[in-house]
């Protein structure tokens, strides 16, 4: 039996939902439809193609290598239906954005909404996650990261710089003992990473304070953030997210303030389709007017 595109498209789903209900839900089939699929495609390859693990359903490296193929498949399906459609002034179809969960929270939904209306079409999704997204089992279309990756078949696009500082809620300020240096943060609550749960360089903002004692402690930016709007301690918070709550001060900002960078990966394949380019292209835009927008107001 040869395998077919519907089935290589289940297949797609469950590599990238590492779940047959998950898979499911997302291509509207039931969980049990979804796993005689799967088995109908390693019976014609004669392979595993999946291992059930603690995590979910994993792929084998039989199914590594198909992955590979099916989203050639995807790819080129999709550059034939644009193709043949031909020019549209708006965009439609689902487009899957992966990004950390600050950019997520405090930028994406404004700046997507943003496009979704001048697009009604177009569905987008925003999958937040305090990981690195991986690109090359698509979990997402496009991914916003805060560094370059170093290997891969991808194209990398920087789209803005911004700003981080030290803040707290003018209740906890007003409360606690008077912060005039960065030694003095000693005496204070400290929020942040959990250090082993720092996927990624650039966010270690602490080691660049000297401070090394973090009472408060989470793997996610927002929930860092709401332990310090919500008058809990002082922490690095981006300055695009300050004006999403009142009162909050940067705190020794002439001491400390931190430049980070945000940059749109894709997989170098996606750039001859011209729909992902110009969602891109709007993407970029709106991320940069927003950053600058809510800095001026931070």
């Amino acid at each position: 039996m040869d395998p077919q595109w519907d089935d290589l498209r289940i297949f797609l789903s469950v590599a990238r939902e590492e779940s047959l209900s998950a898979a499911g839900r997302r291509l509207h089939i039931d969980p049990a439809t979804v796993g005689r699929r799967v088995a109908r495609l390693e019976e014609a390859f004669d392979s595993p193609l999946f291992v059930k693990s603690p995590s979910g359903y994993a792929l084998t490296d039989a199914g590594q290598r198909l992955l590979v193929h099916a989203v050639r498949i995807e790819q080129s399906l999709q550059q034939a239906t644009e193709d043949m459609g031909g020019e549209s002034s708006s965009l439609s179809g689902q487009i899957r954005i992966g990004a950390p969960d600050g950019a997520a929270n405090y930028l994406l939904p404004q700046v997507c909404a943003r496009i979704s209306q001048e697009n009604p079409d177009l569905e987008i999704q925003i999958v937040a996650l305090p990981r690195v997204v991986n690109l090359s089992k698509r979990e997402a279309d496009l991914v916003v990261a805060v560094s370059p990756p170093s290997a891969g078949k991808l194209t990398v696009q920087k789209i803005t710089d911004y700003k981080l500082h030290l803040a707290a809620a003018r209740s906890y300020l007003q409360a606690a003992a008077p912060v005039q240096c960065l030694e003095d943060l000693d005496q204070h609550v400290v929020v942040g990473y959990i250090p082993d749960m720092i996927f990624d360089k650039e966010l270690d903002y602490l080691n660049e304070t000297g401070v090394h004692k973090v009472r408060l402690a989470s793997n996610s930016a927002s929930v860092q953030f709401n332990w310090v709007r919500l008058g809990y301690g002082i922490g690095i918070v981006h300055d695009f997210a300050i004006p999403s709550s009142q009162g909050i001060d940067k705190v020794l900002e002439d001491q400390i303030s931190l430049t980070r960078s945000f940059y749109l990966i894709r997989h170098a394949d996606d750039r001859r389709l011209e729909r992902l380019n110009r969602f891109s292209e709007a993407l970029c835009q709106g991320i940069r007017e927003e950053v600058s927008r809510l800095e001026a107001g931070a």
